[in-house]
């Protein structure tokens, strides 16, 4: 564990101090949590049961909404449950564990949305040789690398925390345990391991945006050459992917390209992509796609069996 001197156990400040607005965050957040468990876990079984969500496009999805849940679950199982006790703590240990978690699956989050714009990218560009490229045995090994590349990525960052030593006060100002809040309890100056967090976490966001970005671009330029009806399809599944890529990329990028500060509005930024964002994830992939639609209402049938003469 880290060299610590004595500060085995941490205070989480929270996001608010008010009582009455915990309670408020409480009754908020805890239906937004478990919409984001239920949503995205509904998107993993169809995926599995469904027949016609055979595509690569829906294999990424799943792993991307299994990501999902477990990366709101890393921060805001246990955020909702401080709002509700007056001394917000957990061990140092824990406080390592989650930080590991959070960069993990929030790294493996980062790749599976690139490789889902090289399907998209494969699919309307090259879409004689998509299935001859997006073979199951690359897909398998695209997925099984973005898992991978997060947990490198989290070791680094695990690393580097391993050999701070800790002093007092031992209250980290934030609603859970980041890299920025805890190297501010170290008893040496940190100002290294910030540039190694910076360029391990904010370069890979900023690289990827642009990386995501550019395939766009070369997609929307190749839709200039097919018809109507295609650019009408082709628009509907990028534009849903876009949205997530801004959703998810801009906070991101926001609070780890630029120096740590201990503003509300960065715990409010920060809420944002990872209490809000993964809820609204199956939502705006199911919105506006008409395969999922039937898949899901074929569920609810196999489900409840009663429902079939009410759909």
């Amino acid at each position: 564990m880290a060299r610590t001197n004595n500060v085995t156990e941490l205070i989480i400040s929270g996001l608010f101090q008010d009582p009455e607005v915990q309670r408020a965050c409480f009754a908020v957040f805890l239906p937004v949590y478990l919409a984001t468990v239920v949503g995205n876990g509904l998107i993993v079984l169809m995926v599995r049961v469904s027949k016609s969500l055979r595509s690569p496009m829906y294999f990424f999805l799943s792993h991307l909404s299994l990501v999902e849940i477990s990366y709101s679950s890393t921060v805001v199982s246990k955020f909702i449950t401080d709002l509700l006790v007056k001394i917000k703590t957990i061990s140092l240990e824990g406080c390592v564990a989650q930080i590991f978690f959070f960069h993990f699956f929030g790294v493996a989050e980062i790749f599976l949305l690139t490789v889902m714009a090289y399907d998209r990218y494969v699919a309307i560009c090259k879409p004689l040789h998509c299935t001859t490229i997006m073979s199951q045995s690359l897909c398998h090994h695209l997925v099984a690398a973005s898992w991978l590349g997060g947990f490198v990525h989290s070791m680094g960052q695990i690393i580097i925390t391993l050999q701070l030593s800790f002093c007092s006060p031992n209250v980290i100002d934030h609603y859970f345990c980041d890299l920025h809040p805890l190297f501010k309890l170290a008893c040496t100056d940190t100002s290294v391991e910030g540039v190694i967090v910076l360029a391990n976490s904010g370069l890979i966001s900023v690289f990827s945006f642009l990386l995501l970005v550019s395939s766009y671009v070369v997609i929307l330029v190749n839709l200039r050459n097919h018809s109507a009806e295609g650019r009408r399809k082709a628009l509907s599944t990028c534009a849903s992917h876009i949205t997530v890529v801004v959703l998810f990329f801009g906070p991101a990028i926001f609070l780890y390209m630029r120096p740590p500060s201990t503003f509300t509005e960065d715990k409010l930024v920060a809420v944002f992509y990872t209490v809000v964002t993964p809820m609204l994830n199956p939502i705006i992939y199911t919105l506006r796609n008409a395969e999922v639609k039937v898949a899901l209402k074929r569920l609810c049938i196999k489900l409840n069996p009663s429902t079939e003469k009410r759909v």
